[in-house]
């Protein structure tokens, strides 16, 4: 499978599935794609699908998650970022890359590890997912416990958590109460086209610390 595998190429926005995979087959491809690539995968009911992004996911993966950090920052929030790490259970057979993870609440117990086991280790607070060509696995996400899903789609932003094993919309994320963010995250994203990045990112840091200061 290694080999035919090798040979496969994936042109962007397209998938390629396989399936009765097992999982050691998952973590034999899991080595041999490396960590440094550019294709995303999905991992269940042994089936995997690999997926290679188009540029306007990238990108808006990349401005997307530089907004959550400011955010963080600006309200003095400690985290811990994990980008494209893949999240794997092997007591569950599950495995999942989010395009942007992170731990909040439960920083402090994964600071500074290099690898993250979901058998001991908790799930990140906090994921994100560009859906441009590929669609969120939410129930990879809901089994392996992850609180707060964010899903971002035809420039609009859906935020879930997890309730009862099941994700629920809502309007207000519990890690930024009274933040109206599925209207401010997709206007600083369509914003970053029109000014730059830096602009950009300073006037939404300037913005957090207006609504800081109104509502606290």
């Amino acid at each position: 499978m290694l080999l035919e595998l090798k040979r496969f190429d994936i042109i962007p926005g397209q998938k390629v599935y396989l399936k009765d995979v097992s999982w050691s087959e998952f973590e034999q491809i899991l080595n041999e794609l490396g960590e440094h690539r550019a294709a995303k995968i999905a991992y269940c009911n042994h089936r995997l699908e690999i997926m290679t992004p188009l540029p306007e996911h990238e990108s808006n993966k990349e401005i997307i998650g530089d907004l959550i950090k400011a955010l963080l920052e600006e309200l003095d929030i400690e985290f811990y970022s994990l980008g494209s790490t893949t999240f794997k259970n092997e007591l569950m057979q599950e495995g999942i890359e989010a395009d942007n993870c992170f731990y909040i609440e439960n920083e402090a117990k994964v600071r500074g590890k290099d690898k993250i086991d979901l058998t001991v280790d908790p799930p990140p607070d906090l994921a994100l997912e560009i859906d441009v060509t590929s669609r969120t696995h939410r129930e990879i996400y809901a089994n392996l416990g992850v609180p707060e899903l964010w899903r971002f789609e035809k420039r609009k932003l859906q935020i879930n958590v997890l309730q009862n094993g099941h994700y629920t919309e809502i309007d207000f994320s519990p890690h930024f109460p009274n933040l109206p963010l599925k209207d401010i995250i997709p206007q600083y994203l369509e914003m970053v086209k029109s000014t730059g990045r830096n602009k950009t990112m300073k006037n939404f840091r300037n913005w957090v610390k207006e609504q800081f200061n109104k509502n606290f």
